[in-house]
């Protein structure tokens, strides 16, 4: 574990600089995604694309990647639901028979609504305590209010259990706190007015917190305050760099980190992936798609690469 009940380790200072307030500066993106409704959707001609994909003697994967790759997530629940009426059979199980590997795990993500997608990516962290801190703190504050709720519902429903009682039981020290204050929900709603003698008293305390080595101040500013006043306390970190800077370290090492590839590329792909690519690029001096193109290898690079979309010159 990475902190402890007494002093602030400097990789939580980390992931809390790099994480907490974003939730609502997404809003300002939210035109920047690679992935906008399909203009022609048809469902019918999606469902049938599909049955004849994995009917035949080998799997056509480069009709199922082409299909769900290019229809946001509204239009691929419409897709699975069509399925299920025409065919009585659940289109995720379906492809997950007739699919193997990276690929499948890609399917299912597309196929899952985007809330059950997050609360079982939560579950899968909070069991591991190697990702809990990474994957938990980023899921839990880069979702807006109404995501988050919707996610927490589904998480209890799924597992039948508490987020907060899989935390306390998961996890310990500053992390629990930090993950417990994100997952009630209580950031407060920007009024319109600006404290700038609140924002210079809260900059004053996270740097006095920094010094002494402790975390309840943190936690208690960064979870609760509106993000319009974290972003004048400067505390708030370029949102699309984040992510780029977490997709660049995803693609490093003998072998990529699929999983967080898929996570990233698939929940920022109808929000903010345009300027993903944009900062990738100015940081690392290569395009995200040249990167993935480079380093990706099997059947799951396709996919990928239809998400990231095109070449940034």
């Amino acid at each position: 574990m990475s902190v402890s009940n007494g002093r602030m380790e400097s990789s939580l200072v980390h992931e809390i600089l790099s994480h907490l307030g974003l939730a609502n500066k997404t809003a300002a993106w939210g035109t920047l995604g690679t992935l906008r409704p399909f203009l022609s959707f048809n469902v019918d001609k999606d469902v049938q694309r599909l049955l004849e994909a994995i009917a035949g003697q080998g799997v056509d994967q480069g009709t199922i990647v082409d299909v769900l790759t290019n229809r946001n997530g509204e239009q691929r629940q419409l897709i699975a639901r069509a399925f299920q009426e025409r065919t009585q059979q659940d289109l995720l199980k379906s492809l997950q028979a007739a699919l193997s590997g990276s690929l499948e795990k890609i399917v299912v993500a597309l196929l899952k609504p985007a809330a059950q997608y997050d609360a079982h990516e939560l579950r899968a962290a909070l069991k591991d305590i190697s990702s809990a801190e990474d994957v938990g703190v980023e899921i839990l504050s880069t979702r807006s209010p109404p995501q988050l709720q919707e996610c927490l519902t589904i998480y209890k429903h799924d597992f039948q259990v508490e987020i907060e009682n899989d935390v306390r039981s998961e996890t310990s020290g500053l992390l629990r706190d930090l993950l417990l204050a994100l997952a009630k929900g209580t950031r407060e709603s920007y009024s319109g007015i600006k404290d700038y003698n609140l924002a210079e008293q809260d900059a004053q305390a996270l740097q006095e917190a920094g010094e002494m080595g402790t975390g309840e101040t943190w936690i208690m500013i960064l979870t609760q305050r509106n993000t319009e006043h974290l972003n004048r306390a400067s505390v708030i970190r370029n949102i699309p760099l984040y992510f780029a800077e977490k997709l660049h370290q995803a693609l490093q090492g003998a072998e990529p980190n699929y999983q967080v590839l898929m996570r990233i590329l698939i929940s920022r792909s109808e929000t903010d992936l345009l300027s993903i690519r944009a900062e990738f690029k100015k940081k690392f001096g290569k395009s995200l798609y040249s990167s993935l193109q480079e380093t990706m290898r099997g059947d799951c690079r396709s996919a990928l690469l239809a998400l990231c979309r095109a070449e940034d010159i």
